[in-house]
């Protein structure tokens, strides 16, 4: 199968397995990608997901083997995205745990990477358009000048060239740094560590973040308080829990 999900607690990991073509994504491949994200976020037990591609690479981007063929990556302005899950909005969080080289569509936003781990841009060399399908997957999938700034962005935009895992977490394109071969073990890990917090606290700050992008400072504030008075409840408790010793001097050791 060249998608599979794996669950270990509250945390689900989902792994792409086409190794033979160092993970690269075809049409049907991104459709049981968005599937498996669809599984995550309407399981009520899964608080956090990995990504990570199996045997040694994280995603070559786009299958262009397959392009012009039945197996082609789907290409609309509605719908998922031609890799997949790349248009969706989770409620949770989820963190790529790089590998290898992530080529430009088969990137993710958070998570761990490897030291031998690179960003690519080969399709700018080889004349084929990025393959994901708006300008506002563009905005919101990496290297977007928002997360890295516009002129990283565009160097690596209009170079193609590899990035290697120190400059990546140099530039903010990754958040993590681990040695070689720990990369999914190190991402469940963050991965575990953020399913102990209190969830509909966690996901109404996340989504207080990613709602205030291309607002207004009053606006982004009203976003703010919509989404925190939604959690009141959940504020109250642990108000009381802080009250009774719980979590002093930064301690998480009794989420």
């Amino acid at each position: 199968m060249p998608v599979r999900s794996e669950r270990r607690g509250p945390v689900t990991t989902v792994v792409l397995s086409r190794p033979e073509v160092r993970n690269a994504v075809d049409g049907p491949t991104a459709a049981e990608l968005a599937d498996a994200f669809r599984a995550f976020e309407a399981d009520d037990e899964a608080r956090v997901a990995v990504l990570w591609g199996e045997g040694g690479t994280f995603c070559a981007g786009a299958d262009l083997k397959a392009l012009g063929t039945e197996r082609g990556n789907r290409v609309a302005e509605d719908g998922d995205g031609p890799m997949g899950p790349t248009r969706m909005r989770l409620s949770k969080p989820v963190i790529a745990a790089v590998a290898g080289q992530a080529r430009r569509g088969g990137r993710a936003g958070t998570g761990a990477l490897v030291r031998s781990a690179r960003r690519r841009g080969g399709r700018r060399v080889r004349g084929v358009l990025p393959p994901l399908g708006r300008p506002a997957d563009r905005r919101r999938h990496g290297p977007p000048p928002r997360l890295i700034g516009t002129s990283r962005a565009l160097d690596l935009i209009l170079t193609g060239r590899p990035v290697p895992a120190p400059e990546a977490y140099e530039m903010g394109l990754a958040n993590r740094v681990v040695p070689t071969g720990r990369a999914r073990d190190a991402a469940e890990e963050l991965a575990a560590g953020i399913a102990r917090f209190p969830q509909h606290c966690l996901r109404s700050d996340r989504a207080s973040v990613l709602d205030q992008e291309g607002l207004d400072e009053p606006a982004a504030l009203r976003g703010e308080l919509r989404h925190g008075t939604a959690v009141l409840a959940e504020s109250h408790k642990g108000a009381a829990r802080f009250a009774s010793g719980a979590g002093r001097h930064g301690s998480f050791s009794d989420v």
